[in-house]
Formats: C-alpha cells, sequence, structure tokens
C-alpha cells in the first residue's frame, strides 16, 4: 500500500515565496494573521492528509460506493475521514468569518487542499464541491438564504454541489430542459441531471444541491438559465434539515477511476417538484454557475498537481527499492534509480510536479489580491490575471497529470500494471481531470475565444514581459509565446476554424512556457542571497528547473508549429470519414 508523505519544503516555500503570503497578510482582511501561524496550520493539514485521509485512498478505491433502496454508500474509512475532517475544522479554512470560517488566505486553503486531494483524490471532491457551493452563494444568493445555510456549509457540517449536466446538454446548457415551476416564493423543478459528483451520500446531515432550470416561459437558450439551491431535506425556520425534499440519487455511475466518490444521476421532481430558491437574478443563472466553475477549475488544476505528486513519490520509493541490472558507475544488482533512463523519468516527473506547483501557487496569490487588495485598480489587475491563468492551471496541469502518472505506471514496470502497488490507480485516477469542470478543449477554447482574443492579447503580453529576464532558455521560450499570439491575432479573428485548430496547442504552448518560467523564478528566488533557504533545496530547485528548460521547454516550439498549421489539414477528412 503506497503512503504519502507531505512535501511541505516546497510547499511552504512556494506559499511564502511564489504566492507572496506576506504581501497578502498585509491586507487589512487578514489583520492579526502571521506567517509562522500559517506554516503550523499547514503542517497540521499534511499530518492529517499523512495520517487520517491517505490510508483511505486504496480500500476506498476497492470497495467503491453503492445504491441500494435508495441509499448512496460509500467506504466506511471515507465516512471516519469526513467525520474527523469537519470536527477538526478543516473546510472553514478560507471560509467568511462572519459565517463561522478562519478567513485564512486563499493561497493558504489552496495549500492544504492539495495534501488533501493528494491523500485520498475521491474523497478530496467532497469538500471541494461544498467549497464552489459557498462561493456561489456568498457572490449571489440573497441576505436571507446566506444566513440559513452558509454557515452550515462553511463548516461542513452539510455539503454542496452542482448540478448542471443533462442527458442532451453537456458542455452546451442553451439546451438543458431541467424546468422550475412557480410556487409562492420558492419553485417546484422537474429534470434529470447526470454526472453529479458526490450527488448523494449520508456522510453529511443535509445537502446543498445547486442546480441550474428553466424558469417556465423564461427565454430560449442560455438566456433563460437560472440557477436555484435545492435541499436535499428542506430546512425549516429553526435552520434545521425537515421534509425529504424531492430529489434523488436513481443510479450511480461505475467508472474508470475515482471509485470512491459517488457520481450520481440526479433525478428532481418525480413526486411533487423538488422544492427550490433562487440564487441570483432570474435568466441571469450562468453567472452564478461562473462563480462555481471558476473556483472548480483552480481546484481541479491542483488536482493534477496532487495525483501527481503522489505518483511521483510511489514511483521515487519504488525505483529505490527495486533492484535490477547493472548502471552506470554501480555494481551489479543496483536499484533501477540508478539507471539513466529511470532517472530521466523520475526527473520529468519531479520537474513537472514543481513546474504546476509554482504556477498554481502563483495563481492562487491573485484570488487573495482580487478579493481584498487595498483599491479597486489593484483588485481589477488581480482579477484579470487570475482569469487569465485560470483556464491554463486547469488545462495545462491535468493534461501534464496524465502523462505524471503514466510515467508512474511505467517506472513499475509490469508491477506498474498490477493494481496491488498503488500507481495504476493514480493513472486512472488522473483521467477524469482533462474531462470534468469543463473539458479541456473547452478550457483551451476559453483560453484562446474569451482571455487573448477578446483583449487582444494584452494581458498575456503583460505576463509575457513580467517573465522575462530570469533565463536565457525562458525568455526563447516566451519569444515562441508572442509568436503564436500574433499568429493567432492575425489569422483566428476572422476564421473561427483556425482559432478552434489552434487553441489546444496555444494553451499548451502557454502552460509549457509559463510553468517553465515560474519554476526558473522560484530556482533563482531559491538560490538568492538571503533566502532563507536551505542550500540543499536551492541546489535541487535549481537541478530541477535546470532539468526543465532542457527537457520539457523544447516541446513549446511544437506545440507553435503545430497551432500555426494550416487548419485545412486538421479539416481534410469529411465527418463521414470517422463513422466507420
Amino acid at each position: 500500500m503506497s503512503s504519502y508523505n507531505p512535501p511541505l519544503d516546497d510547499i511552504n516555500f512556494c506559499v511564502r515565496h511564489l504566492a507572496g503570503i506576506e504581501d497578502t497578510l498585509a491586507f487589512a482582511s487578514f489583520d492579526g494573521i502571521e506567517t509562522d501561524d500559517l506554516a503550523q496550520i499547514l503542517d497540521e493539514a499534511g499530518k492529517f492528509a499523512r495520517d487520517v485521509i491517505a490510508p483511505t485512498n486504496m480500500p476506498g478505491d476497492v470497495q467503491g460506493i453503492s445504491l441500494g433502496e435508495g441509499k448512496v454508500s460509500v467506504p466506511d474509512e471515507i465516512a471516519d475521514v469526513h467525520r474527523q475532517y469537519v470536527e477538526n475544522g478543516w473546510p472553514s479554512v478560507a471560509g467568511d468569518p462572519e459565517y463561522d470560517g478562519m478567513g485564512l488566505p486563499a493561497a493558504v486553503s489552496y495549500a492544504a487542499a492539495e495534501m488533501t486531494m493528494s491523500a485520498n483524490l475521491a474523497y478530496s471532491l467532497l469538500p471541494m464541491l461544498t467549497g464552489d457551493a459557498v462561493e456561489a452563494m456568498q457572490a449571489h444568493s440573497t441576505q436571507a438564504l446566506r444566513d440559513k445555510y452558509l454557515a452550515k456549509l462553511v463548516t461542513g457540517e452539510w455539503s454542496g454541489t452542482m448540478l448542471l449536466t443533462e442527458p442532451q446538454a453537456g458542455s452546451d446548457l442553451g439546451v438543458l430542459s431541467t424546468r422550475a415551476e412557480r410556487d409562492g416564493e420558492q419553485f417546484r423543478l422537474y429534470g434529470t441531471k447526470i454526472y453529479i459528483t458526490w450527488g448523494d451520500h449520508e456522510l453529511s446531515d443535509n445537502i446543498i444541491h445547486m442546480v441550474l432550470a428553466r424558469i417556465d416561459g423564461a427565454p430560449d437558450g442560455v438566456r433563460g438559465i437560472s440557477m436555484f439551491l435545492v435541499p436535499k431535506f428542506v430546512v425549516g425556520d429553526d435552520g434545521e434539515p425537515g421534509e425529504r425534499n424531492d430529489i434523488y440519487a436513481t443510479s450511480v455511475e461505475h467508472k474508470l477511476g475515482i471509485h470512491a466518490s459517488p457520481t450520481c444521476v440526479m433525478t428532481l421532481g418525480d413526486n411533487d417538484g423538488a422544492i427550490g430558491y433562487l440564487v441570483g437574478e432570474e435568466n441571469r443563472g450562468l453567472a452564478a454557475m461562473f462563480t462555481m466553475m471558476n473556483h472548480a477549475r483552480l481546484s481541479v488544476g491542483l488536482q493534477g498537481l496532487a495525483v501527481s505528486e503522489r505518483a511521483l513519490q510511489l514511483a521515487g520509493a519504488y525505483a529505490g527499492d527495486r533492484v535490477q541490472g547493472r548502471a552506470p558507475g554501480q555494481e551489479r544488482g543496483a536499484a533501477i534509480v540508478h539507471h539513466p533512463d529511470v532517472r530521466r523519468m523520475l526527473m520529468l516527473m519531479r520537474a513537472q510536479v514543481e513546474s504546476m506547483r509554482a504556477l498554481a501557487y502563483s495563481t492562487t496569490a491573485l484570488i487573495d489580491a482580487s478579493e481584498h487588495a487595498d483599491d479597486d485598480k489593484a483588485r481589477t489587475a488581480a482579477d484579470q490575471r487570475l482569469s487569465l491563468l485560470t483556464p491554463v492551471v486547469k488545462g495545462w496541469c491535468t493534461e501534464v497529470a496524465l502523462e505524471v502518472t503514466s510515467l508512474g505506471v511505467q517506472v513499475h514496470g509490469g508491477m506498474g500494471f498490477v493494481e496491488e502497488t498503488g500507481a495504476a490507480q493514480h493513472y486512472r485516477d488522473a483521467r477524469i481531470l482533462p474531462i470534468y469542470e469543463g473539458t479541456n478543449g473547452i478550457q483551451a477554447a476559453d483560453f484562446t475565444g474569451r482571455k487573448v482574443l477578446g483583449d487582444e492579447g494584452r494581458e498575456l503580453r503583460a505576463l509575457v514581459a513580467e517573465l522575462r529576464g530570469i533565463r536565457a532558455e525562458i525568455d526563447d521560450a516566451l519569444d515562441l509565446v508572442e509568436q503564436g499570439l500574433e499568429w493567432l491575432l492575425g489569422n483566428a479573428t476572422t476564421d473561427p476554424v483556425a482559432a478552434g485548430t489552434a487553441s489546444f496547442n496555444l494553451l499548451m504552448l502557454a502552460g509549457t512556457v509559463l510553468g517553465g518560467a515560474f519554476l526558473a523564478r522560484a530556482a533563482v528566488i531559491a538560490g538568492a542571497e538571503g533566502s532563507g533557504v536551505d542550500a540543499g533545496f536551492a541546489a535541487a530547485k535549481q537541478a530541477t528547473a535546470t532539468f526543465y528548460c532542457a527537457h520539457i521547454l523544447p516541446r513549446a516550439h511544437g506545440y507553435l508549429a503545430a497551432m500555426t498549421a494550416d487548419p485545412a489539414v486538421t479539416m481534410a477528412i469529411s465527418a463521414e470519414g470517422f463513422s466507420g
């Protein structure tokens, strides 16, 4: 069974030096919070992830979930983990103190979340989605709804979900058919939602579903979508769960990975209609949805980092123990970690894990600045940069996770294909990450269309300019990003096919270069005089950045060549040619 050791040295380094936590704590919202306090909190989060959550990862995968007699059952170990997670206050780390939260910076919350995700990816979805529901309610719900529901969501006593997808309405939400009928000050909802993560379970006293539906008489398409709060148990005036609402899990999916996480088909209104309450304005549900989705997309990018870290640790431990063959400079019977090709794979894994962490943590700092900076200009600037980087974190980190977890299997050789090592589970679990919370094709389209073309490349150009001067290889790679940007502005604005065929490669180009740039920046900071960083840590960070520049950064040339290729090459075979 694989173990997990929280990489606290790198996490604390990234929080302090890349997320700039001391600058964040200077905001008035965080008055009285000390850097040392945050380090202690992360240390405790690491211990909890290592000692309590991580041992449940493989047993939960083996046992899985089930649906019987209208009840969704999850592994017993997961139920105990969640009870302890809530009792120890971990759901409330970044929560608003007005609703019993700790009010700590987002950068710290995401760092703690990384360790939870590494320990058990399937379980981590439960607190993640609850946080998404909290974000939507804080931004869009009425004060009355916040007062009634938020505190128990913030503390984790209740959990949250989002119900978006329908059998005929996946990414195209404009054709969703779940409907809402007015019933006084509330609504009654009717419809079916699919792929609902943690849609039903008995770990929480109540489940608060955030549901997209169309009010009877609303306009067609996305202009007629509203968001509703639909509780599993209707909450009375005393704030306590009462009668069962008309929303049920009618089946569960049997999946490639994340077996300990129930993925449900949810049916609303088979009887009298599921009671729901409007969140935000009528026909403006997409605004609330995007608040949830942006939070979720950053979290899924972090999941890519987290499962990759777990795979790296497992592969490194195996390579140190597995004796096979003769390595250069070693006697026969050397551990495979001494073989150059195995070392190549381990370095590929390590360099990409550390580049993902550097990019992700630099991005989480922008959340705090966008919400808590002391002037409007600074908040707006942070929000624009956050908007640009969110699809990169989600898209690039999850694509990289597929490579890293695959390499983890490869390092194990034949034993990697055997479930008992745990390497296969990480590979299986990682496969969902480029799909849910908006496929990476959607992330690429969002990055290319809304974020880059939307402002004619100004924010991307500004970021590229800020990252210059770190090291020569990074500057050369940033040139490639600018070349891709100029091609996009010259070709894709008038040709939607060109934009479509170029978008994924542009996303990967940006992620590869930006990840390398933030990793190289980390190496410079670690090696600077007076940094206070351990010399061994600084030397390893420099070696990792150098490897990244030599072995991974050259991929940027391929991404640029692919994105600028003639779009006609992609579209040359007719649609019928793929139908068999």
